[in-house]
């Protein structure tokens, strides 16, 4: 099934794409889940901003006033040292919490590490300059860390490359990279070969009313699942009764 335009009209007017994104996301969490190896399991994690969790019609009701204080947390079994706070802090900055639309790929063989990673780019993802860097520091972290990662970004609404961005935080500017902003698909994996540390990139310009590519997705330096995005994309889009 071509690629539809979830954020412009006429489809955005009648379906919400933080449904569709969270429904795809459980589709790839499922299609991994046939696919990988005894001793890895994949999780989808969805949540907008720092708080807003997408759910099945969930709503947190209250108001700050309501809120309840901060306190500390002990062990049930620790005897109440009684009232303490900790000081004001000495500063407080602005910070950016970036969007999760994301499926983990873990090892449960190895203690539940996290070995790969699918991250779905969210109109959030790209609104302003900061949104942009918290999304790329936090694939560069991934990468930093040895994690396997895959990010597709079908966000029509707002243009920036991310792609570049993530490239450049990870010191790999010009690395695999795509001609100018556009809508991509791209994977990433580290590798130590030789004694040095490294980043293999596959990446893909994506449009819309074209179909979506497969892309490899890396559990350690030799094996590998077919992120199958196209048959994703088309389960997610029956599966949400959405019209070709």
């Amino acid at each position: 099934m071509p690629l539809r335009d979830h954020f412009r009209p006429p489809l955005s007017e009648v379906r919400a794409w933080e449904g569709f994104h969270s429904a795809w996301a459980s589709s790839i969490s499922d299609a991994l889940n046939q696919s990988l190896p005894t001793g890895y399991f994949a999780e989808e994690e969805v949540h907008a901003g720092r708080n807003v969790e997408i759910d099945v019609a969930t709503f947190d009701a209250t108001t700050p006033a309501q809120a309840e204080p901060a306190r500390e947390w002990l062990r049930p079994d620790t005897p109440d040292p009684g009232p303490w706070a900790p000081d004001p802090p000495a500063g407080v900055g602005p910070a950016v919490f970036a969007d999760d639309f994301e499926v983990r790929v873990v090892a449960s063989r190895a203690g539940r590490r996290v070995v790969a990673a699918v991250e779905l780019v969210s109109p959030g993802n790209k609104d302003r300059p900061e949104t942009r860097q918290a999304f790329a520091a936090k694939c560069a972290s991934y990468l930093y860390q040895g994690i396997a990662l895959v990010v597709v970004d079908v966000v029509t609404e707002r243009h920036a490359d991310l792609h570049g961005d993530v490239l450049g935080l990870a010191g790999l500017a010009g690395v695999g990279s795509l001609p100018g902003p556009g809508l991509f698909a791209a994977a990433y994996r580290p590798i130590r070969r030789d004694g040095r540390d490294e980043v293999e990139v596959w990446p893909a310009r994506l449009a819309v009313g074209s179909v979506l590519p497969s892309l490899p997705l890396w559990l350690d330096a030799v094996t590998y699942v077919r992120l199958d995005l196209e048959a994703t994309y088309t389960s997610t889009l029956a599966r949400r009764r959405i019209a070709g």
